[in-house]
C-alpha cells in the first residue's frame, strides 16, 4: 500500500453554482485513525458509560492497525476486523455522508432529528424553506418591481425543453441550468443576470432549495403578486450539476421570426404545448417591457415607462405594465398607441385563424384567460423536471370542502330538488352496498320483508274465513 493517499473531496456548495473542488494528500494510517476516530466518536456520544466507551476505543484502535498494516500473511482476525470496521463505517451517518453522497443535493436540514433506526426523507428543496422564500420575494417584488424579468427567469430556465429527448438532463426544461455562465450567455437570455444576482441572497439564506425550484418559485409569485391568477405549482425540481449539462443556444422563441406562426409552433410543440397554451402564455406580456440594448426590440423609452417603477425606461405592450391582466390582447389588437410594443409574434395572434380564437376568447373573458393562463403556466414550469419527490411538493394543498348536511325536512316538503352534492353522497352509498346506475342491489332485504308479511296476512285471512 503506498505511504500516502491523495483524496479530492468535491463538497457541494450551495451558495454558488460550482464548487471548487480541493485536494488534501493525508498519510493512510492517519487517515484509517481520523475515520475511525471520528465514527468511535460519534458512537462514543451517545454512551453513557465510560468505561465501556473505553473498551470501544481499544477494540476501534486494533481494528484500525489490523486494516492499516501490511502483513505478507494476514489472519482470519485481522480480516474480520478490517471487515467489521468497514460495516462499521457504512452504517455511520456522519461517515456515510461526508464520503458515500458527495456531490449530491440534500434537503435534509441540520435542524431535523431522527433516531438512528430510521433515516430522514431527503428531499430536492425543503417544503418550510419554500414557503418561507416565497415571502422573501413578495418582500423582494414590492421593494424593486421586478416582476417581469423573474417571470422571464423561470420561463427562460424551463423553456428548453425538447419532448423528442427522452434522458435528463439532455432534453432541457426547468433543472437550475440557467444560473451557469455558458447559458446565461445565450442570445435570448440577455440581461437575465440581473435576475439571478436579485435572488441570490434569496439561494444563499435558504440552502435547501434548488435553484430550478427558486426559479419556477420566483416567476408563479410575480404573476400572482402583479394580480394574476393563483398558479396550481408543485416543487422538488433537481438541479443539475454543471455548465457541461446546459442545453445548447437556440431553443427560445425569437421575437421577430420570419414567419412568426411557424416559428412559434416549432418552438412550442417542440415542448409539447398546444396553440392554446401558446396565446394564453403570449398574454404574460401584459407585464413587462422590451429594451433595445437587450432585445434589440423597443423604444429606449415611453412616457409609461420613463419614470419607473423601478430602472425606468423600455418599451411596455401595455399601459400598466405591471399589472397582470387581459390588456395585451387589447392593445395588440387595437394598435392605435404608438408608444406601446407590437411584436411580429404579438400581432400574429390575430392573423392566424388558430391562434386568432383563443386571442378573441381572452380579449372578451379575462376570467377564462386566467384559468387557461394557470394551467399553461404550470405544465410549463414542469417541463423536462426531475422531481424529488416524483410526486413533487404541493405547499399549498386546497382543503377538501366540507359535505352537505342531510336534512330530510328540507327535500320531503314542496319537491325541492337534490342538489348535486348530495345525490353523489347518495350515490356513493348505493354504491357502497354493491349498487350502480347499470345494476341494481342483489337482495332488497327490506322489500323481501315487506313481500313476506303481505303473503303471511293473505293466507291467514283466507284461513280465518
Amino acid at each position: 500500500m503506498a505511504e500516502h493517499l491523495a483524496l479530492l473531496l468535491t463538497l457541494p456548495s450551495h451558495s454558488s453554482p460550482i464548487a471548487s473542488p480541493s485536494k488534501y494528500s493525508i498519510p493512510t494510517k492517519s487517515m484509517a485513525a481520523t475515520v475511525f476516530g471520528t465514527a468511535v466518536a460519534v458512537a462514543a456520544a451517545s454512551s453513557s458509560s465510560a468505561s465501556s466507551t473505553s473498551r470501544f476505543l481499544s477494540s476501534a484502535t486494533r481494528a484500525t492497525l489490523s486494516f492499516s498494516s501490511p502483513s505478507p500473511s494476514p489472519s482470519l482476525l485481522s480480516r474480520s476486523s478490517s471487515s467489521s470496521s468497514f460495516n462499521f463505517l457504512r452504517s455511520s451517518p456522519l461517515i456515510s455522508h461526508l464520503f458515500l453522497n458527495q456531490g449530491r443535493p440534500n434537503s435534509c436540514g441540520s435542524n431535523r432529528r431522527f433516531s438512528a433506526s430510521s433515516t430522514p426523507k431527503c428531499l430536492a428543496s425543503d417544503p418550510e424553506q419554500l414557503k418561507s422564500a416565497r415571502e422573501d420575494i413578495k418582500q423582494l417584488l414590492k421593494t424593486t418591481f421586478c416582476h417581469p424579468i423573474l417571470v422571464r427567469l423561470g420561463w427562460h430556465d424551463a423553456g428548453t425543453y425538447n419532448k423528442n429527448i427522452e434522458e435528463w438532463p439532455q432534453r432541457g426544461g426547468a433543472n437550475g441550468s440557467l444560473r451557469f455562465d455558458v447559458e446565461l450567455g445565450h442570445g435570448a437570455n440577455a440581461g437575465l443576470i440581473n435576475a439571478l444576482k436579485l435572488i441570490e441572497p434569496i439561494k444563499k439564506k435558504y440552502s435547501n432549495i434548488t435553484y430550478a425550484d427558486l426559479f419556477q418559485l420566483a416567476s408563479a409569485t410575480a404573476i400572482e403578486e402583479a394580480g394574476g391568477p393563483k398558479i396550481p405549482m408543485k416543487y422538488g425540481r433537481v438541479d443539475v450539476v454543471g455548465p457541461e449539462q446546459c442545453p445548447e443556444e437556440g431553443r427560445l422563441p425569437d421575437a421577430g421570426p420570419p414567419s412568426p406562426a411557424s416559428h412559434l409552433r416549432d418552438v412550442f410543440y417542440r415542448m409539447g404545448l398546444n396553440d392554446k397554451e401558446i396565446v394564453a402564455l403570449s398574454g404574460a406580456h401584459t407585464l413587462g417591457r422590451a429594451r433595445p440594448e437587450r432585445s434589440g426590440w423597443g423604444k429606449p423609452e415611453t412616457k409609461y415607462t420613463k419614470d419607473g417603477p423601478g430602472a425606468p425606461g423600455g418599451q411596455s405592450w401595455t399601459v400598466q405594465w405591471l399589472k397582470f391582466d387581459n390588456s395585451y390582447f387589447k392593445d395588440i389588437k387595437e394598435k392605435i398607441d404608438e408608444e406601446l410594443l407590437v411584436l411580429p409574434t404579438d400581432a400574429v395572434l390575430f392573423e392566424d385563424p388558430s391562434f386568432k380564437v383563443y386571442a378573441e376568447k381572452y380579449l372578451q373573458d379575462q376570467e377564462s384567460f386566467f384559468k387557461d393562463y394557470a394551467e399553461a403556466h404550470a405544465k410549463l414550469s414542469n417541463l423536462g423536471a426531475k422531481f424529488d419527490p416524483p410526486e413533487g411538493i404541493v405547499l399549498d394543498a386546497s382543503p377538501k370542502p366540507a359535505g352537505e348536511k342531510f336534512d330530510a325536512a328540507k327535500y320531503s316538503y314542496g319537491k325541492r330538488e337534490l342538489s348535486d352534492s348530495m345525490k353523489q353522497k347518495i350515490r356513493a352509498e348505493y354504491e357502497a352496498f354493491g349498487g350502480s346506475p347499470d345494476k341494481a342491489l342483489p337482495t332488497n332485504y327490506f322489500l323481501n320483508i315487506i313481500l313476506v308479511i303481505a303473503v303471511l296476512a293473505i293466507l291467514t285471512s283466507l284461513l280465518g274465513n
